[in-house]
């Protein structure tokens, strides 16, 4: 909340404004920044200038690498302690397999992101330059879109998001490398060096999970828009590109259109709501349920269909805690997006499939969007930032920071059943 009022505050300055703009839009922008979203009311090119548009890769950085791994990266930095609070919603927020050092990992947190957005940005400028955009204005965009892509946050300097480069391979590429390099999760990547670098012997099974879901859904999301999208199939050469790079833009939550969304058919835009509502992997810069979130329910549903006592994965039990948090996402993603699909749907003049598209899209910090983002009335942009910044605090997160008490041992004196 700190970093949000601070962003808020900063982009309301008329220092910072190409045109004026109201204060509730530098909220949202805020808000959608921190979140790393994505979802925009005004045009962040053509309202900010060049200050503005730093102070929003600066929230959209701080949202990426997490709002608690930050805090503690200056606070280890410091040599300080972190408080047992501070390890409860770090906890929460990084469900780490068991194993993993918690500074260590922080530590390669700052590594990785920076060393992955310079050779992005370097990337970024050659294709930019050979695309014909102005120098200048090249090294600035190259800077600001490789730590948007990286941090899945979907802010671009191009009102029309990348669909004048969806023919461009390399830009595409590289899009789709950061996105999914920083969707992956960061416990992927300490895995994969710890494995490289022969600290362990073997990956992780969350990390086979990670892999495994990923590669599963990009495919499908993949196949679906090729075959069943009519204004993806009118594309020739370029259609395989395009449908592999909305598949992986709603999966990765990184938020990047090549094509215009809102002429999506029905069918299509439901695929692409489970792609955003699944989401990135745990400890990652993306949004979402999380793809071991969806694992772990089909452990239960399998188990169950078998009777088995345990819940199994590929012969793995899965422990009990992580159920719960399964479970308990799951309810509480669905419950947020139905409640402000309600609230929407009473004071919006937009179609459900619209709706239901933008608040899944803002719960998972997608900000993918059917167009209708800088239409809300006032009470939907409130709708919207809120949702925002609660899917990107996470659900569970969010609920511990406001309701966590002193531990307290409680001892169950009557058990009831029921039948379910």
């Amino acid at each position: 909340m700190t970093y949000t009022l601070i962003g808020w505050g900063l982009l309301c300055l008329p220092f910072f404004h190409k045109q004026s703009v109201a204060a509730l839009d530098s909220l949202f922008i805020a808000t959608s920044a921190i979140s790393t979203t994505g979802l925009v009311t005004v045009s962040v090119f053509d309202t900010y200038n060049w200050f503005g548009q730093f102070i929003v890769m600066l929230l959209f950085q701080i949202g990426g690498i997490g709002y608690m791994t930050f805090t503690s990266f200056v606070i280890l930095s410091r040599k300080g302690p972190l408080t047992r609070w501070h390890q409860r919603i770090l906890n929460a927020e990084f469900t780490m397999p068991k194993g993993f050092d918690i500074k260590d990992f922080l530590k390669s947190v700052i590594v990785f992101t920076i060393l992955l957005e310079t050779l992005g940005a370097l990337c970024f400028y050659i294709a930019f330059t050979r695309a014909g955009v102005e120098h200048n204005f090249a090294i600035w965009s190259s800077i600001f879109h490789s730590v948007s892509a990286f941090c899945t946050a979907g802010f671009g300097l191009y009102n029309d998001s990348f669909e004048q480069f969806a023919d461009h391979t390399f830009i595409n590429t590289i899009i789709s490398v950061l996105a999914i390099s920083g969707s992956l999760g960061f416990i992927v990547v300490t895995d994969l060096w710890n494995r490289i670098s022969g600290k362990t012997k073997k990956i992780t099974f969350t990390t086979i999970i990670i892999f495994g879901v990923i590669i599963l859904l990009l495919t499908l999301g993949t196949v679906m828009i090729y075959f069943f999208e009519p204004s993806v199939s009118q594309l020739g050469e370029n259609k395989l590109m395009v449908s592999f790079f909305q598949s992986m833009t709603a999966l990765t939550t990184v938020g990047f259109n090549t094509v215009s969304v809102g002429r999506f058919s029905l069918g299509v835009m439901l695929v692409i709501i489970f792609l955003m509502y699944v989401g990135a992997s745990p400890s990652g810069t993306g949004g979402g349920m999380k793809s071991t979130t969806l694992t772990a329910l089909l452990a239960i549903m399998w188990s169950r269909i078998r009777n088995n006592r345990r819940v199994t994965f590929f012969g793995r039990v899965i422990p009990l805690e992580r159920l719960y948090v399964a479970t308990s996402v799951f309810m509480l993603y669905a419950s947020v997006i139905f409640l402000s699909t309600f609230l929407l749907a009473m004071t919006e003049p937009f179609p459900l499939d619209q709706i239901l598209f933008e608040t899944t899209s803002a719960i998972s910090t997608v900000g993918l969007s059917t167009g209708i983002t800088g239409n809300l009335t006032a009470w939907g942009k409130v709708v919207v930032i809120f949702v925002m910044f609660v899917g990107r605090l996470g659900l569970l997160t969010f609920g511990l920071a406001i309701l966590a008490r002193k531990n307290r041992i409680k001892t169950i004196e009557d058990e009831e059943d029921l039948a379910v």
